[in-house]
């Protein structure tokens, strides 16, 4: 192989990797939202819920 087939090669190794961590990036940012929205939501579903404990001895 000579250098500019290895040089060729190398960037492209390396704009392929570069492209997979920004799309991992982006769906660690997207699952950490919707985890988010989903605590959001279940706060709003029952705020009552928690609040106090009935006892009977």
């Amino acid at each position: 192989m000579d250098i500019a087939a290895a040089s060729i090669s190398m960037n492209q190794n390396s704009l392929a990797l570069a492209a997979s961590i920004r799309v991992m990036s982006l769906a660690k940012d997207q699952a950490t939202q919707q985890g988010q929205d989903i605590v959001q939501m279940i706060k709003q579903a029952q705020p009552h819920l928690g609040q106090s404990i009935d006892l009977r001895v």
